[in-house]
């Protein structure tokens, strides 16, 4: 009779763990290979080690794709809104027109009779009865009239680095730039712009540094008006406009503290200067430079970084002086062993350097007092 012995994994040795990944692939290394003692390395080949994917559950690596930053919106204004140049005389046309019109009217109250005899006289004009005032002679004063009226009101002095931007009905009709007497229809409407190359200094606008403190800045805007159709057509205010864009750039650019280097402030400067002319050319004005010509804390935290910056300074002072007395010391201790001029110990040594130092310490403070 056979007896049959069913073997239990209890019987065949330990349990192995559990393996965290079912599907992993290992290699094992012999103990004796890390131990070796030969000077020069052998090399050893190995199955690669493989962690596959699990079949079956459709998983895939993951990569986090970089997400790429949405342009920022650039202001647009009416493209058909460009400056050109307006259609203008010569002065001497509008005076010419001017005085036939007053001519014309002084004939044509010689004609009707109303004209004083000593004017006549004055004018030579020969006497004569008069015809009265007549449809006729209502309709040449209305001609003469709207001639002088025409002739001297589109007088205008054009003067330089201003312009006239005109408009008729709501509607752009140029620009104009021209220096000296000219006629300018009289219907048209005038806006005056001043073209000169211009400086602003603003008012404390907030900003930050790179670590965040809240900053008060002064800038220095140089600009001018470029399209003069774009500055007064396309926004409500020019200069204002300006002045927003300024702030905005100064809210969104660190600013550098005063003695923290001529590059830095000059690199803000210069990246201050291109945001704010990006934001200010598509109303017609060219941005030549921002600088903030003064930069200060902003009351809220003037104080504590007042004591900051002196607490800084001050252990910046103690560091300098506590390396000139150990300088000292060691050159004094030095000179007097090497010339023999004591003879120390340990001990002996450590209680001069005590004393030299305690000593130079108390020089250097009565100094600075």
């Amino acid at each position: 009779m056979s007896t049959t012995t069913s073997h239990t994994p209890e019987s065949e040795g330990p349990a192995r763990p559990a393996r965290l990944i079912q599907n992993e692939s290992t290699t094992e290394i012999p103990v004796h290979l890390l131990f070796r003692d030969e000077p020069e390395p052998v090399a050893v080949p190995l199955r690669p080690a493989v962690v596959g994917r699990r079949q079956g559950t459709g998983e895939q690596p993951r990569f986090r794709r970089p997400v790429a930053s949405k342009p920022r919106t650039v202001p647009e204004v009416d493209p058909a809104l460009t400056e050109r140049p307006a259609r203008v005389l010569p002065g001497a046309v509008g005076v010419f027109a001017g005085t036939c019109g007053t001519a014309g009217c002084l004939l044509t109250s010689w004609w009707a009779g109303a004209l004083p005899p000593l004017a006549a006289q004055a004018l030579a004009l020969p006497s004569y009865a008069g015809a009265g005032l007549g449809p006729a002679q209502w309709a040449a004063y209305a001609g003469a009239g709207a001639l002088g009226l025409f002739g001297f009101g589109g007088l205008a002095r054009g003067r330089a680095g201003r312009a006239w931007v005109l408009g008729l009905f709501g509607r752009y009709r140029g620009t104009v730039r021209r220096t000296g007497l000219l006629w300018v229809n009289p219907l048209l409407l005038r806006r005056r712009v001043d073209v000169r190359l211009r400086h602003w200094r603003s008012e404390p606008m907030p900003a930050a540094d790179a670590n965040g403190v809240a900053l008060r800045a002064v800038a220095l805007v140089v600009w001018r008006v470029r399209d003069t159709a774009r500055a007064t057509l396309g926004v409500e205010d020019h200069e204002t406009y300006l002045r927003e864009c300024v702030e905005a750039g100064l809210a969104r650019l660190p600013v550098e503290m005063p003695g923290s280097g001529r590059g830095c402030a000059d690199a803000a400067g210069d990246a201050l200067t291109r945001l704010v002319a990006a934001d200010a050319a598509p109303v017609g004005i060219e941005v030549f430079s921002v600088r903030p010509v003064r930069v200060e804390y902003a009351p809220e935290v003037a104080s504590a970084m007042h004591r900051r910056r002196i607490a800084a300074l001050d252990a910046e002072q103690r560091a300098s002086v506590l390396t000139s007395v150990v300088d000292s010391v060691e050159d004094t201790v030095t000179r007097l062993t090497m010339r023999g001029l004591v003879e120390l110990d340990d001990y002996e040594r450590k209680a001069l350097v005590k004393d030299l130092t305690v000593a130079f310490c108390a020089g250097r403070g009565e100094a600075t007092s």
